[in-house]
């Protein structure tokens, strides 16, 4: 009997080790699992030891020695065999998948997760094996996820949610939800997650404080950040960081603040992000939480130019790393900081360049050498060699090049970015094989390969096409910075398209490519802009347009280029040697002048400039075309300016074309209105939510309602909830909003205003799609006659096209500056008399609407009839 006791004794704490599952994409959690417990005469001895191997498994696991605890488990799966034990086998399994998945051998983790299902499948059906079972299932579906297989993932922890609520496991079922979260996420259905984890907090409301309800809140903060609601974000990290601290639990603590301190600083609350991450510093007991704070920290004093702090930072981190334990983690923290060094080093440089103060060259001679800088990533290299980890070697060896390619060592350079790249290739890492591929490129470009260079680059683009959902689940200003680690690669592939060799004439596929790869920039700026890959659904086969002409400008630091595709498939080409500088201080100056009152000389002289730099080389093709549209794909600051009031000397565009404007031809459905006219028109025209009256709307809606049938909201009658009861109701093809609002290049700052409320650009989204359920026709046309671009944002107007495709309309009119005049009332009751005439395009009615007010004496200013723009479907 005793014997029997100690027995069970040793099962016991055999149970208390067996791993593990995990929240995915955070921070692991080890529960207990269960363990089948064999017959009576197994061997005890042979127990304790198959024990001993999990446990330092688990340790070698936790210390993210991976390979270490794949080798352990290994061995204690061959013990277990030995005994016929093959429902811990299975468990053993599935913790080695998760190891294989750290190291990124995806082969492997699938012949484990296959090995262990197949064991259970022949498992009996008890409580204890559908847990198991369902701890499997969620394992698998963190490798789906980790093969960009989130659909699979989704439904695979849907199917073990099932076996937690069969067996009664609630506190499981909600650590799957957070699972299926991270999978929507992935999905890019970032609305559907936020729910997901507010029910599981919900539930978790009533229950005591604990681990996963902690979690569940962090989670969920995390998420909000992601889609754009930074202050409820913060508020939701806060409400998780006093639970965890009456738990308390001081990691917990540590990687929420270390949250917080990533939330501020996507809010550019550079001061409180520097404090949360001393707080983290301060709370972790985790070195490597630690050791990332003061990387995050780091990054911001070289930002904000405390070049000292800076330096006593990086001497601190530079003690440390040595003293961290091996493991991945680690390895990062020294790629990271290798990388912060260089950029401190390239500023120092590029200071002492300009001349600036002296005390500039005394820190340089104070700062890490280029060689010490690429012996830390010799050494981050050699350890993830040791450890077997390829994504992390591959990673350390890129940025090597990257020290090679900084002090000019072209071949050496090329030679590591190209080790860098063929694992990352053999491992799937798509998203740090475009990185090399990039980096690759700029190295070809420098040797004056430009064919390679263009390979390299071409491949670069087409893995970030392939990334698009992995890019916006993260936000760039954490972890991705799109305007700095994806924009210029598509930017700098423009640029090479369009450079001629000698006297040759670009080709018709380099021009094609060109304009194509300026199309998926837009797309990218758009998903980058909502932090979810929405437009993927509504991305098409462009159908054409054969009477239009389609103008892409495009800025590049030292000229602009301007590509055209005219009617039948002609293609035209042409560079004006302007600067960037040059470009963006003309633009600005023009914008700030066109709303002005007396401003004409100024704005026409700044249009012409611009005329002549877009449209005068062009004049004879266009004429020869005889196109009566041009749409126009602009890029930067140019989509600030409305391109109808550029001016020749004699004329204003609009007089001589209808004018519209796309992000991307892929992303429109060309076709004519064919319903019947009617409208809901909504406004305010008394003051509310701090903003002014705007007196002349109501004239503007009666104007409509003088036209055809339509449903008129004004002032207090005009909110999100009888908006959306409204068009539910009935089906109204246009939809006129004359209110306050601003287009912003962030989609927080980006609303239009009803009565004490203000519709932010991501719950238009809501709205529209809660209206998309109830009938299935789009809107066919958006008006937006009051609103403005947000002052000094060189992208505001991305935020039309935000509104425009939240909202699912196929075409969209709207203002880019608000000017409360009776003009407006005019130009849109020209504008639906002209639209009844359904032998004229979208396009053609703005035009004429627009000449009506041009040729009033009173209203023939641009500030008067030029800030609306057609965005989207023209015909």
């Amino acid at each position: 009997m005793a014997r029997k006791k100690s027995r069970l004794r040793i099962i016991k704490r055999f149970l208390s080790v067996l791993l593990l599952l995990a929240m995915f994409l955070g921070a692991l959690l080890l529960p207990p699992t269960f363990a089948h417990v064999t017959a009576e005469n197994s061997n005890v001895q042979s127990l304790a030891d198959a024990q001993n191997l999990v446990k330092q498994g688990r340790k070698f696991y936790e210390a993210e020695q991976f390979n270490d605890a794949t080798a352990t488990w290994l061995q204690a799966i061959s013990a277990l065999k030995v005994r016929g034990d093959e429902l811990t086998q299975a468990m053993i399994l599935g913790n080695l998948s998760l190891a294989y998945q750290q190291l990124g051998q995806w082969s492997e983790a699938e012949s484990a997760i296959a090995q262990s299902l197949n064991l259970l499948q022949t498992a009996k059906d008890t409580k204890d094996s559908s847990q198991i079972l369902a701890q499997v299932l969620d394992i698998k579906g963190r490798l789906q996820l980790a093969q960009s297989k989130a659909e699979n993932a989704l439904d695979t922890w849907r199917l073990s949610a099932e076996i937690y609520t069969k067996i009664g496991d609630e506190r499981a079922v909600i650590q799957n939800r957070i699972n299926q979260a991270q999978a929507l996420q992935a999905l890019g259905f970032y609305r559907q997650a936020e729910k997901t984890l507010r029910q599981s907090t919900q539930i978790l409301q009533s229950q005591p404080n604990s681990p996963v309800k902690v979690a569940a809140l962090h989670s969920l903060g995390n998420v909000v950040q992601v889609t754009g609601d930074l202050e409820t974000s913060r508020q939701i990290l806060q409400q998780s960081l006093e639970l965890a601290s009456s738990l308390p639990d001081r990691e917990a603590i540590a990687d929420i603040l270390l949250s917080l301190g990533n939330t501020a600083r996507v809010q550019q609350d550079t001061q409180k992000a520097i404090e949360f991450y001393q707080q983290t510093i301060k709370t972790a007991t985790s070195p490597t939480t630690r050791i990332q704070a003061q990387a995050n920290q780091l990054r911001l004093l070289l930002k904000t130019e405390q070049l000292s702090a800076f330096q006593t930072l990086s001497s601190e981190i530079k003690t440390q790393l040595n003293d961290l334990p091996l493991s991945r983690t680690a390895i990062s923290a020294r790629i990271n900081f290798a990388q912060s060094l260089m950029q401190f080093r390239k500023k120092i440089a590029a200071d002492i360049a300009q001349s600036l103060m002296q005390f500039r060259k005394k820190i340089a001679a104070d700062t890490p050498s280029w060689l010490d800088i690429a012996q830390l990533l010799a050494t981050a290299i050699e350890q993830a060699k040791s450890l077997q980890d390829r994504r992390t070697q591959s990673y350390a060896i890129g940025v090597l090049g990257q020290v090679y390619e900084q002090t000019q060592q072209w071949s050496d350079a090329q030679n590591l970015t190209q080790q860098a790249l063929l694992i990352a290739q053999d491992i799937d890492a798509k998203d740090i094989g475009y990185q090399w591929q990039w980096q690759l490129g700029r190295l070809l470009k420098t040797k004056g390969d430009i064919k390679g260079a263009v390979s390299a680059y071409t491949e670069a683009v087409n893995n970030l096409q392939a990334l698009r959902s992995d890019l916006v689940g993260v936000n760039s200003a954490v972890k991705f910075s799109f305007r700095e680690e994806v924009e210029p690669v598509y930017r700098q592939l423009v640029d090479l398209l369009l450079q001629s060799q000698g006297n040759s004439k670009l080709s018709f596929e380099n021009l094609q490519k060109a304009s194509n790869t300026i199309e998926l920039l837009q797309i990218a700026e758009l998903e980058n802009f909502f932090r979810n890959n929405c437009l993927n659904a509504q991305i098409r086969n462009p159908k054409k347009d054969p009477t239009a002409a389609i103008i892409y400008p495009f800025i590049l630091p030292d000229r602009l280029e301007i590509i055209i595709e005219l009617p039948q498939q002609r293609w035209l080409h042409y560079t004006t040697p302007v600067v960037k500088k040059e470009v963006e201080t003309t633009l600005a100056q023009l914008q700030e002048n066109l709303p002005k009152p007396h401003t004409l000389r100024q704005v026409q002289s700044l249009s012409q400039k611009v005329y002549k730099w877009i449209v005068q080389p062009a004049e004879a093709a266009l004429a020869e075309s005889n196109t009566p549209t041009l749409v126009f794909v602009l890029d930067g600051w140019l989509r600030n300016i409305p391109m109808a009031a550029l001016y020749d000397g004699k004329q204003y565009l609009v007089e001589k074309y209808n004018i519209a404007l796309t992000p991307s031809l892929q992303l429109i459905e060309l076709k004519p209105m064919e319903k019947e006219l009617k409208a809901i028109a909504a406004g305010l025209s008394e003051a509310s939510s701090g903003f002014s009256a705007l007196p002349n709307v109501k004239l503007e809606l009666e104007e409509i309602r003088s036209q055809f049938p339509s449903t008129i909201l004004l002032n207090q009658e005009f909110t999100s909830k009888t908006l959306q009861n409204r068009i539910n109701s009935l089906s109204f093809p246009i939809v006129h909003l004359a209110t306050h609002g601003q287009f912003s290049s962030k989609a927080e700052e980006t609303f239009i205003v009803a009565w004490n409320e203000r519709i932010y650009v991501k719950k238009l989204n809501e709205l529209v799609r809660t209206i998309e359920q109830n009938r299935p026709e789009a809107i066919e046309l958006l008006i937006l006659s009051a609103c403005q671009t947000a002052a000094g944002d060189e992208q505001a107007a991305l935020g039309i096209a935000g509104v425009a495709f939240q909202a699912g309309a196929r075409s969209t009119i709207a203002s880019l500056w608000n000017l409360d005049d009776e003009s407006t009332a005019m130009l849109m009751n020209q504008f639906y008399q002209e639209l009844a005439n359904k032998n004229l395009t979208k396009a053609e009615v703005l035009r004429r609407a627009q000449l009506a007010l041009l040729q009033n004496p009173k209203y023939k200013r641009p500030r008067f009839w030029a800030p609306y723009v057609l965005l989207g479907n023209w015909l």
